[in-house]
């Protein structure tokens, strides 16, 4: 587990979810567990990665999933850049974005801040768009539940806080997220999201910022007239 991502800075990211993802039409379409399949998805080939930058290839390759594209990453094919500012991370991704093993950089149309440690917005942004980036301050129980294969959870009292970690949830299940952590597919409750979490970024992909529909709930024609206003500034 390498805790690589920087502590949050406030406000770092400007344009919000709740503007652009209407949650009272999207949160009755959500099922109770969804992204499930993911479990058998073998991450591994980036698991030695910094977390920010294996997380970002993991969001790729799962995106390419869906299109019926096979796309790989190797740790070798990321930066290797340890105490990561997230929005920095962010901003690298949509402007230039990040190579994967053929050379071939893949980018992001846009990235959103979700409510940190809002467990609805996170579903609802998890099953509309497949995948969302949640950075984490890991307690040290947390390490101890990861290396025994249990769910993260939240406990009483004041843990040390180890570090920062970058992971992206893909789906839930049994009233946990899955989240891809090291390489494999772990849960954490949402009480430990709610308590650990200190910034979480929904991203869209070129494909969807570009698709002839949109999806469910998303007022994709008002974030690219706020794309378009906060650029220019």
């Amino acid at each position: 587990m390498k805790l690589d991502k920087r502590a949050a800075r406030i406000n770092s990211v400007h344009l919000r979810l709740s503007s652009y993802l209407d949650m009272p039409a999207v949160l009755p379409l959500i099922p109770a567990d969804f992204g499930t399949e993911h479990r058998d998805v073998d991450f591994s080939s980036v698991a030695a990665a910094p977390s920010v930058w294996a997380g970002f290839a993991v969001e790729v390759m799962l995106a390419a999933r869906e299109v019926g594209r096979a796309v790989e990453f190797s740790a070798e094919s990321l930066p290797v850049e340890v105490g990561t500012d997230l929005q920095a991370a962010a901003s690298y991704r949509r402007r230039i974005g990040i190579q994967d093993v053929t050379g071939q950089k893949h980018r992001v149309g846009a990235y959103v801040n979700v409510t940190t440690g809002d467990p609805d917005q996170l579903a609802a942004a998890a099953y509309v768009f497949g995948s969302v980036g949640v950075g984490l301050r890991i307690p040290d129980h947390a390490v101890e539940d990861f290396d025994a294969g249990r769910a993260l959870t939240d406990r009483r009292g004041v843990p040390p806080i180890l570090g920062g970690l970058y992971v992206p949830v893909v789906g839930r299940a049994s009233g946990n997220f899955l989240a891809v952590m090291s390489g494999k597919v772990v849960e954490f409750t949402p009480g430990f999201y709610r308590r650990y979490c200190d910034e979480t970024i929904c991203y869209f992909s070129e494909e969807i910022m570009t698709a002839p529909t949109a999806p469910p709930g998303f007022d994709r024609a008002q974030l690219l007239i706020d794309l378009q206003a906060f650029t220019r500034r």
